[in-house]
């Protein structure tokens, strides 16, 4: 018997990278209901990891294709999946559909289960976005530890790079300084969240499990981003024309 799709949720990586797609859709399937069918994507033009805001710039133009090709395929929602919310608001504008950033994500599953939390990303010119997205949501006071393992995203499953380790000791060090919870700062990180939690006895939030979990809910609930103010459609049809 064909079991009916009863919701599609678009999954979409706006670097170029076509492995770190590959690990960001094996993560969202893993938290995905059974009835959700998954709509993986990535930009087909841009950078191939972001890594501060001239890459956030760079990715745009792809990643707001990808995300109208979702729509146009049927979506329901729309994650992306990069922690610095890459093009949320462009997003939001140019779509009729929830969605949600994985940095933004997470910062609300971690607000509720600890007073304070910190954030482990990626390299040091990666902090200044997350400091303004933090300050931007609401947490800067939840969330005063931002902490850079300057290990690049290309490099975060080689062997060679330590990048778990480095990871661990960050985070041990933001319990020292008060952390009651840790939040893995990139989509790339997500495979080391259970083993981080078994080892450092504190929940780890994944934002790719956060997202998944959050836009089930919004498209479940029908609710889409409000079109009064900000998140209005662009102005002139040309502007959302991405072919």
């Amino acid at each position: 018997m064909e079991i009916e799709i009863e919701m599609k949720i678009s999954v979409i990586n706006p670097n170029t990278t076509k492995e770190m797609t590959r690990a960001i859709g094996i993560a969202a399937r893993s938290s995905a209901a059974p009835e959700t069918e998954l709509l993986i994507s990535q930009s087909q033009s841009g950078p191939s990891a972001i890594e501060g805001p001239f890459d956030g710039a760079m990715c745009l133009p792809g990643f707001l294709k990808a995300l109208q090709d979702a729509e146009n395929a049927g979506a329901m929602a729309h994650i992306i999946a990069c922690f610095d919310d890459t093009g949320l608001d462009a997003a939001r504008a140019l779509s009729s559909r929830p969605v949600v950033g994985v940095g933004e994500a997470a910062l609300h599953v971690a607000s509720l289960i600890a007073q304070e939390f910190c954030v482990v990303t990626t390299l040091s010119r990666s902090v200044p976005t997350l400091k303004a997205n933090v300050l931007r949501y609401g947490f800067e006071r939840r969330c005063p530890q931002i902490l850079a393992s300057d290990i690049p995203v290309l490099e975060l499953h080689d062997p060679e790079s330590g990048a778990r380790e480095k990871i661990t000791f960050l985070i041990n060090c933001a319990i020292e300084n008060g952390a009651e919870a840790a939040i893995l700062g990139c989509a790339g990180m997500s495979d080391f969240q259970a083993e981080l939690q078994r080892e450092v006895g504190i929940p780890i939030v994944d934002g790719v499990d956060a997202a998944v979990r959050l836009a089930e809910m919004l498209a479940a609930s029908r609710l889409t981003p409000s079109k009064r103010g900000a998140w209005a459609s662009p102005a002139r049809a040309a502007l959302t024309r991405m072919d």
